[in-house]
């Protein structure tokens, strides 16, 4: 609660202070439209892919086609926002923006990690449970998982922004971070911010902390399955179908696992360049690795590149007999 002589304040702006003081940071920002221009055309052509061929539409797929759709929505939430802060010098952003900003990049990045652990349990029954694979991944329970994922992730965000606005900035509107980071949001808070800190690492632990385990225990069991699997060719054909999973979850947990266990050791500009890129790299890297390393996809692509030369060549050819030379 606010005391008798403090009046409750809520600023017309934030200032996004992040990125200040990097020498050369305008490669990183010619960098990060790289990457933005990737992640849309990557992610929609993995849609895209899975949409046309009917043959992917498999529970596995509707996870991937969710990955793909976060993927490009989050980035197109963060990018363009980040480059128009940066690159053009907008820092200033008003109370209510930065408010739907932090909304968006939050459950974008909560429903990246929900869609891993939805892969997960899909590849955790591929390789355990064989044989009652289609009757336990079906199509409702996969749309069902992915739902409730999102169910979850947007209340608890709008829960998460409902006690940001409880609180009075009455000493500083500056952000020291690249985006709306709801961590350094209240710890600008002039009233008590426990409210916010409680859920905060509530929050933590169940979004980023479980998902992890859950997935390290996965892996654990798919390991000792494999482990009971007659011939080493057996066993990796079968571990061959999670290499693309786990190059996600790599790409995805490795840098926020550095960052975390490093804390105050690493530098104020080397941790915002570190979770800026664990924000912007995933949604670039993940379509890639799907297309590269997933049997299924990379048939469907070259199948669709087939059927689309030869209807050129074919229309050529009608263009070639209607007007002979």
């Amino acid at each position: 609660a606010l005391g008798k002589n403090i009046t409750f304040v809520r600023p017309a702006y934030f200032i996004i202070s992040g990125f200040s003081g990097i020498p050369n940071i305008d490669y990183y920002y010619v960098f990060l439209c790289f990457v933005y221009i990737v992640s849309v055309l990557g992610n929609t052509v993995v849609m895209a892919v899975i949409y046309l061929d009917h043959n992917l539409r498999t529970p596995k797929y509707i996870a991937v086609f969710n990955l793909a759709f976060v993927d490009l929505l989050g980035s197109s939430a963060l990018v363009p926002k980040l480059l128009d802060i940066f690159l053009f010098n907008h820092r200033y952003i008003s109370y209510n923006d930065c408010l739907t900003f932090l909304f968006f990049c939050y459950t974008c990045l909560s429903m990246q990690v929900f869609n891993l652990v939805a892969l997960s349990y899909d590849r955790l029954i591929a390789i355990i449970h064989p044989l009652h694979y289609q009757v336990k991944v079906t199509h409702r329970f996969m749309l069902s998982l992915i739902a409730s994922f999102w169910l979850f992730a947007i209340i608890s965000i709008l829960v998460l922004v409902g006690l940001l606005t409880r609180l009075s900035f009455c000493r500083s509107v500056v952000i020291n971070s690249y985006f709306c980071d709801h961590g350094q949001m209240y710890r600008l808070a002039c009233n008590d911010n426990t409210p916010s800190l409680v859920l905060a690492r509530f929050l933590t632990v169940l979004v980023l902390w479980f998902p992890l385990v859950f997935i390290v225990l996965s892996y654990v069991c798919i390991g000792y399955a494999l482990s009971k699997v007659a011939t080493a060719q057996e066993r990796y054909k079968a571990f061959k179908t999670c290499t693309a999973h786990l190059s996600l979850v790599a790409i995805y947990f490795i840098p926020i696992l550095i960052t975390f266990t490093a804390g105050s050791g690493i530098h104020t500009n080397g941790r915002i360049i570190n979770l800026s890129l664990t924000s912007v790299f995933p949604p670039m890297l993940n379509p890639i690795i799907y297309v590269l390393q997933t049997k299924e996809i990379k048939v469907s692509v070259k199948k669709m590149l087939k059927v689309r030369i030869e209807s050129k060549v074919k229309v050529r050819k009608v263009i070639i007999k209607c007007h002979p030379f």
